[in-house]
Parts: structure tokens; sequence; C-alpha cells
């Protein structure tokens, strides 16, 4: 919307044509989200304050969980708000990559809003059950994967790329209609389930979008796809817009998240987070870069499918408690310790995903 604004501006002072660079755009996306996050936050905390949106606190979790009894939840509203407002503000609108990652982020969190919602208003400890969540959660990331792949332009869109190998492009055909369900689902339950302590999953959602950031202007761009070695895609560079919307959307929810937690963020913005990861990283053709840098959230839901599958067919826990942040909590690390190191351990795996850019 912003981006008109100067386009207007420009015929009367040439200075506004700085507004047209990518790159400049994609920080200004990072402030008014930031800012906007930091701004609204306060009074959105008050007002689920006053409501009693309080977060419901498991009895058979680590104890000192119980004191985080009714600390508003739902914060993921501020987050979906800042990156929907910055989004349009500062990305070209007739971008059909910036309205697919838009409504997959908005739909996925409706869904975490009804099972919010189920939990913390009705009262109802199971909140939306899982096959209608997992239902409506399908519906979207297939109907998204449909969409992409009816709309691709070029060969390069519905092609597997191998981080690390250079010159090896993949023909998927209709398969790339269910890798990308099983990315983009598969990437919002991950972040979902690791949302678990303070800040715990919003810093490394802010590292990879950070990184996908990069991954989307370099695709974009056919200059810099060209030296590197990865595919170019026409237009798929504005995605950094949303990129730079969810760092700085992240971080200012980070402010009030941060340990001890003034708000959570819930399902509403842990289900949608981890769905934009998910649909960005398809566009730009970096699914098996999202699994590395997303190590954390990986590893995170791994624990809970060998918990669940070792209890069924043996009987016993592999874990003290899944997931795996828990199991950490329960041999007596501090919450902060462990969030720091998942923090750390997260760095280093975005650091190996960028790698992959110019090792090929």
């Amino acid at each position: 919307m912003l981006i008109w604004l100067t386009e207007y501006l420009a015929r009367y002072h040439s200075g506004f044509n700085v507004f047209q660079y990518l790159t400049l755009r994609v920080i200004m996306g990072v402030l008014t989200s930031l800012f906007i996050a930091l701004i609204v936050g306060p009074s959105l905390i008050r007002r689920l304050s006053e409501y009693q949106i309080g977060q419901h606190i498991r009895s058979d979790g680590p104890l000192s969980h119980l004191d985080k009894a009714g600390t508003p939840t739902m914060g993921g509203l501020l987050i979906i708000m800042s990156i929907a407002v910055s989004t349009i503000c500062w990305a070209e609108l007739d971008n059909r990559f910036i309205w697919v990652v838009l409504l997959v982020t908005l739909l996925f969190g409706v869904v975490g809003w009804i099972d919010d919602y189920k939990k913390v208003v009705n009262k109802d400890p199971n909140g939306l059950p899982a096959r209608y969540k997992y239902l409506m959660q399908s519906l979207i990331g297939l109907g998204a994967a449909l969409f992409l792949y009816n709309t691709a332009q070029v060969d390069a869109e519905t092609q597997l790329i191998l981080p690390f190998v250079k010159a090896v492009s993949i023909d998927l055909g209709w398969m790339y209609i269910v890798l990308s369900y099983f990315v983009i689902v598969g990437s919002s339950n991950a972040v979902n389930l690791t949302d678990g302590l303070d800040g715990l999953a919003i810093l490394p959602t802010v590292m990879v979008a950070g990184a996908l950031a990069i991954f989307a202007y370099t695709t974009g761009n056919a200059r810099f796809s060209d030296y590197l070695g990865i595919p170019y895609i026409p237009g798929v560079g504005e995605v950094a817009i949303i990129c730079g919307a969810i760092v700085g959307a992240g971080l200012g929810f980070l402010w009030f998240n941060t340990y001890p937690a003034m708000v959570f963020m819930g399902d509403i913005g842990a289900l949608a987070l981890g769905a934009a990861l998910g649909i960005i990283a398809i566009m730009v053709r970096q699914e098996f870069v999202l699994f590395i840098m997303g190590g954390v959230f990986v590893v995170e839901t791994v624990s809970v499918i060998l918990q669940v599958v070792s209890y069924k067919l043996t009987g016993r826990r592999i874990f003290r408690m899944a997931p795996l942040h828990h199991h950490y909590e329960l041999q007596g690390w501090p919450e902060p310790r462990v969030i720091v190191r998942f923090w750390i351990i997260t760095v280093i795996l975005v650091l190996i995903g960028l790698a992959s850019l110019k090792i090929r």
C-alpha cells in the first residue's frame, strides 16, 4: 500500500524512488511490524487479562509451570496482526506469493484461535478435537499446494532442490503437492509443539524467517541466483517482505514473552508461524534447508512421536516427559537454561543452512 504512495510521490521528488528497492522495504517491514507489536502489545495483554483469557497448565508437567497458570494467552493475535499490516504496507500486492503466504498464515491462525478459544474460554482442556484440527490444517495445506502447483510459471517452482549439491534438480510432478502438504502441516505442528517455554519457539522462528528472507531475495534475483547456483523464480523475492515482517513481529512479541512471560502466543500464533515458515520454504524451494535450520522444531516433534510409539508398544517412556524441553526441565535444568541452549543450537543450524547457498 505504501509502495503505491511512494511511487506517486516519486513523481514530485526523486528521493522517494529509494522505496522501490526491495532491501529497504524488507528493513521497513521489520521495523513496522516491530513497532506495531511494541505499541499494541501492552493494551492487548491488558485486554486479554480483563477477559481472563489465561493459560491452562497441565498438572502432570514441571511444578515450576504451575505459577504460570492464568498468564494471558492468544498473544499470537499480536504477531499475526503485525505481520499482516506490515506486509500490506510494504509488499507489492499484485504478487501471488504474497497473498498465498498471508492467507495460509491467517487461516492457520484461525484454526489455532478456535483451539485456544475452546481451551481458555469454554474451559475445555482438550480444545479443538485433533481430527478436526488436522482436517482443517490439511484442507488449507492442500489448497495452498494445489494453487502453487497450478500457477507455477517456471519449471523451478515445482522441482526438488538438494542443499550442498550443485546443478541437481528433480522434477516432482504431482508429488510436489504431497511434499508441500507435509511441509506446511508438519512445520505448523512442529512449531506448536515447541511452544512450551517462555520464548522457546519465537526466537528460533525469527532466526529461521530471517534466513528464509535471504533465500527469498537471492532466489528472486536473476543475477544472484545464477551466481549461487540456485533456481531463479521470478517474483518470489517479494516474500522477503513477509519474512522481515515475521522477524519484526517476533522480536516485538519476544519483548513480552521473554522469561518470565507476560503473555503466551497460544496455538493461534504457533500454528500460523509454523505454516508461514513451511509455505515460504516451499516457494523458495528450500524444504530440506528448512528441515536443517528448524532442527529444534524437528527434534521436539520427533521426541513426541518416539514417546507415543514407545509407550504404546512397550508401555515405557523414552523421555521423562515430551516434548523434549520438558524432559530437560524434569532433569533439573532451569527453564532459562533450556531456552537459551535451544536458541544457541538454532543459531548454529541456521548458519549451516545459510552455508548451503555457497557450498555446492
